[in-house]
Order: C-alpha cells, then sequence, then structure tokens
C-alpha cells in the first residue's frame, strides 16, 4: 500500500472538482461517471462524444503519467476475475439503482446541496466503513 500523501489527495480533489465544474459549466451536464458511461450505451452520436473524451481523459490520464515517468502504485486486486467480474456488477447494479454513483452523488450532487444526494453519499461512507471494519478485522485482515 502506497504512503499516505495530502498534498497528492489534495491535488487530486481539486483537480476532480474542477474537471466537474468546468464540465458542468461548459456542458450543462454532470459528472457521474455511471451516467457517462450509461449514456456512452444509450445516446445520440453528438452526446456519445464528449462522453467518450470524459472517459478516455480518466484512463489516459494515469497512462500518460506513466510515460511521462510518473509512478502510481495499482489498487491490489484479487486473483479470482470471476469475483472481479462479479463485484464489478454488483457497483454497476447499485449505481443504477441509486441513481447514480459516488462521483456523481459525492461530487457534484452535494455541490449541488442536493438532499438525495447528501443522504447516498451518506449510505456510501456508512457501507464503506462497514466493509472495511469487516475486513480488517472481521475475516482476520
Amino acid at each position: 500500500m502506497a504512503a499516505f500523501d495530502p498534498v497528492a489527495g489534495l491535488l487530486g480533489g481539486v483537480l476532480i472538482g474542477l474537471a466537474s465544474v468546468m464540465l458542468m459549466v461548459l456542458t450543462g451536464r454532470i459528472a457521474g461517471i455511471s451516467g457517462i458511461v450509461a449514456g456512452v450505451v444509450s445516446s445520440s452520436r453528438g452526446e456519445r462524444s464528449w462522453r467518450l473524451a470524459f472517459l478516455a481523459g480518466l484512463v489516459g490520464a494515469p497512462l500518460i503519467i506513466g510515460v511521462l515517468g510518473g509512478s502510481f502504485e495499482p489498487p491490489p486486486m484479487p486473483s479470482n476475475w470471476g469475483l472481479i467480474v462479479v463485484s464489478g456488477l454488483l457497483v454497476g447494479f447499485g449505481s443504477r439503482l441509486g441513481g447514480g454513483c459516488t462521483s456523481g452523488h459525492g461530487v457534484c450532487g452535494i455541490a449541488r446541496l442536493s438532499r438525495r444526494s447528501i443522504v447516498a453519499t451518506g449510505l456510501f461512507m456508512a457501507a464503506a466503513m462497514i466493509v472495511v471494519a469487516i475486513m480488517r478485522h472481521g475475516m482476520g485482515g
């Protein structure tokens, strides 16, 4: 696990906030990843292009940093591909069920003072704390 770096976290948070604000101001769209991904499949061609560009930036930015000599530690992943696929499907299902993902609710929704997003983000955080407690203390971790 990488050492905690508050400067990197602050810089990353500022960049995420700036990107979210720019997307809202320039296009009137919310930077919720689940909605952007869903729109790639179901949107018209003009709507699809900005969504694909946004997703390309998400994937491309760390790759560019790596090419330029920056380093980042990939997150630890289970070796069981079935578990990875099922986990991804559950996250996608939960995002659609909750009317958005953590980025849409947590970054954009709270900034817009959406009560629904504030409640959803509180529930995301509570679920994350429970999972960490179980994984670290309840499963011999």
